[in-house]
């Protein structure tokens, strides 16, 4: 047979036999039945050809990344960092000095911000900001507040910032367990122009972190430690000898910081620091008795709970004569200040200016007159669960404070008492004081405003709150002996004051008063709307909520003839107030920039859609 056609049977019939010179009419007689195209493939045919499929993935890392650092600029590198993960992680593994030079374009001043909260802080949107801002103007403020152990930030994200944003000047770390010393290095490392710091929640970051900190950012002017329990003492000594810049320090609840952190630090940078803050803290009086010394610069301080400090740590803080330029005082929750100790800083601080005491349970009516009489530069003073103090020396301390004295502010002290209405009246006044807080104080009631009332004269800005005691007669006492416009009015909570007090406002003082507040005011009627819209010509705040103003109140006001130009209404919780009062509230709406109608049940949702779409300048609350 192979003889018949000519070719071998050894032979491949398609690759070479002489059957390809056959057709069928080369052959007569012989039948060739129809024969259909093969199908092959193309690799089969060309196999000495093939190649696999190529793909720039497969480059080594090291390959990439020569080819990723000498891309022209900031715009190229954000498109590949789109192209996936690993692009976008080798992206951000570069360093600024790896960029090659003659491709490298500069970073901004650090003009730009970010913040990243919760589920969105993540290892991978830190990379994607750092490669994103680095020429869009420079990262300068990046705030990351993490979700306790479910926080996906970690020393990786913290690098991808690093390597990107030398710009940096303020970071701020918050309730991040994963990130550590590592992390907190490679920043310090790559962005030393960090002017402000704040680790809070970071057990993971202990002293070597802040070394680090303290030896590459020179320039670190603020610096916030809370809750990080892995730093201690020697952090701080290495940030007292190397920040000369330091202008803030604030630490609160660090158990391993105690005396010889706090002491050596204000001992170093005493001279420089305007802003301490020690909440919290293992600390004893040596620790206030070297600031005493040598805190010569300080301006602002902060002590609370500071329960290892007695009596004779404030003394001698305050005797030491080194605080010569303290304005701000704040003590909180230390059993230590006393009425001995709150003397001793009067008299060591001739320049205090204002000064708030808050549950000082030790502190009384002497401690008061001492200071008043000490600090002859003092403007204000905030008292608040302050329990020893009485109505006594609330009024010795008025008579006794200097004529610079401005605001005076009681809040949840319970030894305040109502005066006598037979108590003699003091021969002086109180010229100077123009702001009066009373708030939450059970035993204050219409005698001891009476007694207020001709006691302090010049008052703008009143605020009594929550004052069971005090009716109409009490607040008309106060307010009529008024030789100057109030400004403000703050009545929330009074429950016995009335519609006659707020016309008794309106008409005295309706051509200077800016602010009115009747929250929870529960006697409070329509007519008070009425005088208000009458009188007052100058009113921009008004708060009626939880009220019984209704639709007829809403009317007067929309309709005054003093063309009311209110910027803030509060009516949460009026249920009087219906679907009626629209037009009116779109009238005054015109100027309104925020419009409080929560709890409002009778005001439809349709209502409110429509308020939704016509007052779009205002901030509606519903």
């Amino acid at each position: 047979m192979s003889g018949i056609f000519g070719f071998s049977g050894d032979e491949d019939f398609f690759l070479g036999g002489s059957m390809h010179n056959l057709s069928p009419g080369s052959c007569p007689g012989v039948y060739f039945p129809a024969r259909k195209r093969l199908r092959i493939a193309a690799t089969s045919v060309f196999s000495g050809f093939e190649q696999k499929q190529t793909s720039i993935d497969v480059l080594p890392d090291e390959c990439l990344f020569e080819i990723l650092r000498r891309l022209p600029s900031g715009k190229e590198r954000s498109a590949c960092a789109c192209v996936s993960k690993h692009w976008l992680h080798l992206l951000t593994s570069i360093t600024r000095n790896e960029v090659v030079e003659s491709v490298q374009d500069l970073e901004g001043e650090g003009f730009l911000s970010r913040s990243l909260d919760g589920k969105k802080a993540t290892d991978l949107r830190l990379a994607a900001v750092s490669v994103g801002t680095s020429s869009r103007g420079g990262l300068g403020k990046l705030h990351i507040r993490g979700s306790g152990f479910e926080s996906n930030v970690t020393d990786a994200g913290l690098g991808a910032i690093a390597h990107g944003c030398p710009s940096l000047r303020v970071l701020s770390l918050w309730n991040l367990p994963a990130v550590s010393d590592v992390g907190v290095s490679e920043i310090a490392r790559s962005c030393p122009m960090i002017e402000k710091l704040d680790l809070s929640r970071c057990p993971g970051i202990t002293d070597s972190g802040l070394v680090a900190i303290a030896e590459n950012c020179v320039n670190l002017s603020d610096l916030t430690i809370d809750s990080c329990s892995g730093v201690g003492n020697e952090g701080l000594r290495a940030i007292a000898r190397r920040c000369i810049n330091l202008r803030s320090i604030s630490i609160r609840s660090c158990p391993r910081i105690g005396d010889q952190g706090v002491a050596f630090l204000l001992a170093q940078a005493g001279s420089y620091l305007t802003k301490v803050k020690l909440q919290m803290l293992n600390v004893t009086g040596m620790s206030l008795a070297v600031l005493g010394h040598y805190g010569a610069a300080v301006t602002d301080l902060v002590l609370q709970g500071l329960q290892g400090v007695n009596e004779k740590g404030f003394w001698v803080m305050g005797n030491a004569k080194g605080l010569k330029k303290l304005k701000y005082l704040s003590v909180v929750s230390c059993r230590g200040m006393t009425d001995v100790g709150l003397e001793a800083v009067g008299n060591g601080c001739p320049d205090l200016k204002h000064v708030s005491l808050n549950k000082c349970l030790l502190v009384s009516g002497k401690g008061l007159v001492a200071l008043a009489k000490s600090a002859l530069s003092l403007e204000s003073l905030k008292l608040e669960e302050c329990h020893r103090i009485n109505q006594f020396g609330l009024l010795g301390f008025l008579m006794n404070s200097g004529l610079k004295l401005k605001a005076f502010s009681l809040a949840n002290c319970l030894g305040i008492g109502d005066f006598n209405s037979e108590s003699p009246l003091p021969s002086t006044s109180c010229s100077s004081l123009r702001s009066l807080s009373i708030r939450c104080c059970p035993g204050f009631g219409d005698a001891s405003l009476a007694f207020l009332g001709n006691f302090c004269h010049q008052l703008q800005d009143v605020e009594l709150c929550g004052l069971d005691g005090v009716t109409d007669a009490g607040v008309r006492e106060l307010l009529q002996s008024n030789n100057v416009g109030l400004v403000k009015v703050n009545l929330s909570g009074c429950i016995n004051v009335s519609d006659s007090t707020v016309s008794a406002v309106s008409v005295c003082h309706g051509h200077t008063l800016e602010s009115l507040n009747l929250d929870g005011c529960k006697n409070i009627t329509d007519a008070s709307l009425v005088a208000v819209a009458k009188n007052c010509y100058s009113v921009n705040d008004l708060d009626i909520s939880n009220t019984l103003v209704s639709d007829h109140g809403i009317k007067a006001l929309a309709s005054s003839p003093n063309h009311l130009n209110l910027q803030v209404l509060s009516v949460g919780g009026c249920s009087a107030i219906t679907d009626k009062s629209k037009a009116c509230i779109q009238k005054l709406g015109r100027t309104l920039l925020g419009l409080n109608i929560q709890r409002c049940g009778r005001i439809s949702s349709s209502t409110v859609d429509t308020f939704l779409e016509q007052l779009w300048r205002c901030d509606i609350l519903y």
